[in-house]
């Protein structure tokens, strides 16, 4: 079994769920998870864990995520995006009266911490049915806002009625829905009509392959070469080595005392570190308690 981390580029018309189960199919293994959902039309970097690496899904989705999108202004779609049916429509000439400056002002206004009211086109649940299962029947109902935060938008271009941009954001903030919420500040709404992920954590758009590559460097037998193994995944951790007389705790899942460290650590308490076998096997991520100098495990990935 294949365990680390694969940075594939989703080609459009794929879900994210598509790429896990063709990756299933490409790699012959079951274990596969995906670290954050990409729309069908959207491209870009979508890390898929594989393996040992699943357990990681859940940490990764939580990380900052970086895209490149181009808002077109003057129409509004039920998806908020140029993919569904329009709801809304601004004449051209009035769209062609705003002011770039004004377009700026606005856009920018939105760097920093806001609560979004995410669309009914997603995959989120309330009251356990999905919004977008209620939106394919004509339903709407009260979203509760969900906050996030714009951390960068960088505007790389205006030529009304589109304006593009780059947009460093959060954890569950919809790049479409703050196109169109920036379109009901200028009045004339908006949709998107792209959005490429260029960037999840350490995972680069520049480095990321397609599924066809996959296949290639699978026969190739060079497919080790893209994976990025758990440890380094977790690097902003301390390393931690135990002896080899204690190594058993840790084939165990038990604790381990200070005293059991090749090396004397200066950890704090409640510090998570990376813990090592004497030989450099990995083991998984434990937390330091000061008071009885012991590490507890906190997830294994034996």
């Amino acid at each position: 079994m294949i365990n680390g981390v694969i940075n594939v580029y989703k080609e459009p018309g794929y879900t994210s769920h598509d790429v896990v189960a063709k990756l299933r199919g490409i790699l012959k293994q079951k274990k596969i998870g995906h670290m954050g959902t990409l729309d069908p039309n959207a491209v870009g970097v979508l890390p898929v864990c594989l393996g040992k690496a699943t357990k990681l899904c859940n940490l990764l989705s939580e990380k900052d995520k970086t895209y490149t999108a181009t808002m077109l202004l003057g129409t509004e779609t039920d998806t908020q995006d140029t993919t569904g049916q329009i709801t809304n429509q601004t004449p051209e000439e009035e769209v062609m009266k705003l002011s770039e400056e004004k377009v700026f002002d606005v856009i920018k206004s939105y760097i920093g911490e806001y609560d979004q009211i995410p669309p009914m086109f997603s995959a989120i649940k309330i009251n356990g049915q999905k919004l977008y299962n209620l939106a394919r029947k004509g339903e709407e109902i009260e979203r509760p806002p969900r906050h996030c935060k714009i951390i960068d938008i960088t505007i790389t271009k205006i030529d009304l009625p589109r304006v593009s941009f780059h947009v460093t954001c959060s954890k569950g903030t919809y790049v479409r829905t703050l196109c169109y919420d920036i379109g009901k500040d200028l009045g004339v709404g908006a949709c998107m009509e792209k959005l490429t992920r260029t960037r999840v954590e350490r995972f680069d758009i520049k480095d990321s392959i397609s599924l066809s590559q996959i296949e290639e460097i699978r026969d190739q037998g060079v497919l080790e070469q893209y994976i990025t193994p758990v440890d380094e995944i977790l690097d902003m951790y301390s390393k931690c080595m135990v002896s080899e007389e204690a190594e058993k705790l840790l084939y165990n899942g038990n604790i381990f005392t200070s005293r059991n460290t090749l090396l004397k650590m200066n950890h704090q308490d409640g510090q998570t570190v990376r813990v090592y076998t004497h030989d450099g096997k990995f083991i998984g991520l434990y937390m330091y308690i000061a008071e009885k100098q012991i590490y507890k495990p906190i997830k294994i990935f034996l």
